[in-house]
């Protein structure tokens, strides 16, 4: 779960990680008003799940706050284009008003899952701000990876390290020791998967400042920290994904035009792989789950048929804990109350598999039913 830069900067600032005053403005007004607190001069930045932001025009520094009114009415309502929005955008509907601070020098530093290592890393540049993807790119000497156990904790020796390869000065040693054992007892407690600070700057007087901050949360541990799932931003995520949520479906929408619906996560990777692998592009991700009743492959269906990319759907189960005629009842159900017009191809195996297929052949459906995965991908690319 993503959460926006004046929450991020909120969550630090609780566990002792300073930045900059700051003001939540949703109108040109209220962005006046926290101009006219902050003196005038001061910075109106989008608030969107998307990094990026500055390039793309979503981040101004002003010089009163008339500006700041005026700049706060081009940016509500707006959309802006990143690398990492795509194509369509995303509208700006929050503004963050903060006070500007003189830079010294810029860093990166973030704090996220280590997937090979099975904890922690640290990963930090001396080239921190808005071009550090084109550092990682073109100079990943220059980024500096610390592991981090999670059975043991991070330890001063670890901070040490990362301190000198970036080359803070001895006196702000001691503050960055305490800024790192705080991103981690936060990560921790609030079962974290990244902390970012881009960029962590030492100021004009230097001091130690976070400037911009991303925090994401493992969304499988949200059911420990109901204080943190009220931050989500609902407007900001995929209407799709939103609603495959309400029915406990894992579903990512991707640009294909081939609706899969699976049972497991694994089963699902190789149905969208072999769907390409036969020159056919998947629509989406999605995994009903082990425990799937007919409501819920009802809901999964209503969610493919709702994107209109979508050409052909290949339903492929592997009935273990889950049982086939479930899941055929629930099609039955599903593409006669919803008016399947796309091809449906569907591939049953495994429990109560001959009943399944029975249930559809009587449905009176128009039903393409498949041997195996790779028929059922090969129908399915060729029906679109």
């Amino acid at each position: 779960m993503k959460i926006h830069e004046y929450q991020a900067k909120q969550l630090l600032a609780s566990y002792g990680i300073g930045s900059p005053e700051g003001y939540l403005a949703e109108n040109a007004q209220e962005a006046y008003e926290a101009a006219v607190k902050l003196g005038g001069t001061c910075v109106v930045k989008a608030q969107i799940h998307s990094g990026g932001r500055g390039k793309a025009g979503g981040v101004k520094l002003v010089k009163s706050a008339q500006e700041a009114k005026e700049v706060s009415e081009k940016l509500l309502g707006s959309t802006l284009v990143t690398k990492q929005t795509g194509p369509e955008g995303k509208v700006v509907n929050k503004l963050f008003v903060t006070a500007a601070v003189d830079v010294e020098k810029e860093f990166y530093l973030s704090l996220t899952v280590d997937n090979d290592g099975a904890g922690l890393v640290i990963i930090a540049s001396a080239d921190g701000g808005t071009e550090i993807e084109e550092v990682a790119e073109k100079n990943p000497e220059r980024i500096i990876k610390q592991p981090v156990s999670v059975m043991m904790g991070m330890k001063d020796y670890q901070i040490r390290a990362v301190a000198d390869a970036l080359g803070l000065p001895n006196e702000l040693l001691k503050p960055f020791n305490a800024m790192m054992k705080n991103m981690y007892k936060l990560f921790m407690e609030k079962d974290c998967s990244l902390i970012e600070i881009n960029p962590l700057v030492i100021t004009g007087e230097g001091e130690l400042c976070v400037l911009d901050a991303k925090v994401t949360f493992d969304d499988n541990a949200m059911f420990r920290h109901p204080d943190m799932a009220l931050l989500r931003d609902i407007a900001e995520e995929n209407p799709k994904e939103v609603e495959a949520s309400k029915y406990d479906l894992n579903y990512i929408q991707l640009e294909g035009n081939i609706g899969c619906m699976v049972n497991g996560a694994g089963l699902a990777m190789a149905t969208m792989d072999i769907i390409q692998s036969c020159g056919g592009r998947p629509a989406n991700f999605l995994d009903v789950g082990g425990g799937a009743t007919a409501e819920k492959v009802a809901g999964a269906f209503e969610i493919l048929l709702s994107d209109s990319n979508v050409k052909a759907i290949m339903v492929n189960i592997f009935g273990g804990i889950m049982k086939c005629d479930i899941i055929a009842e629930g099609i039955v159900e599903a593409a006669k109350k919803l008016g399947v017009k796309v091809p449906l191809v569907v591939r049953l195996e495994g429990t109560n598999a001959n009943l399944g297929k029975e249930i559809l052949d009587k449905s009176g459906l128009d039903i393409i039913s498949a041997g195996d995965i790779a028929e059922a991908a090969r129908l399915s690319v060729a029906r679109v």
